[in-house]
């Protein structure tokens, strides 16, 4: 099984604001449903947090594995997996043959991911200061950047976005 990681983030390392999105990005939404979904046999791994932050209508992904990481052992969700441990929750991914495990958040989810992947998709939206969830950039010593696609600005897409794929470097 592969693991991979998806984020959007801005020129600051910031991925969120009062617990959701701090952009309105049409193109980077159906990009991360059409990787995360795949061939149909992946999984999207998330914090809690992450979990309650999307939309109920779209809760779970549909036509993906949802694993929710939370260190509250009573915490359950209907129809979702729910794990105590990243560890826990890539066996799961695992054990349902997932052919991709997509990392999708959120900020602890993803520092404790960062040595677990090889490949990380970035949408890197450039504008700076948009909320105050963080992560920490990551160094060009470490991973090989493939520049994919800009995205301009307009009426579905607040910022202009670059997306990138960084690979692990040997």
């Amino acid at each position: 099984m592969q693991r991979k990681m998806i984020l959007a983030m801005d020129l600051d390392g910031c991925i969120g604001k009062d617990d959701g999105l701090p952009w309105r990005l049409r193109a980077d939404m159906l990009r991360f449903k059409r990787l995360t979904i795949g061939d149909g046999n992946n999984a999207v791994l998330m914090g809690r947090t992450t979990w309650e932050s999307l939309p109920e209508a779209y809760r779970p992904l549909e036509n993906r594995l949802n694993i929710v990481v939370s260190r509250n052992e009573e915490y359950v969700l209907e129809g979702v997996n729910v794990s105590s441990s990243i560890e826990n929750g890539l066996l799961i991914a695992e054990e349902n043959n997932s052919t991709v495990c997509w990392i999708i958040g959120g900020a602890n989810v993803y520092e404790q991911c960062r040595e677990r992947v090889d490949e990380i998709h970035v949408t890197m939206v450039q504008t700076n200061q948009s909320g105050e969830i963080r992560v920490g950039l990551f160094s060009e010593n470490d991973w090989k950047k493939e520049i994919v696609e800009t995205v301009p600005s307009d009426d579905k897409n607040e910022h202009e976005t670059t997306y990138m794929i960084l690979r692990r470097r040997s």
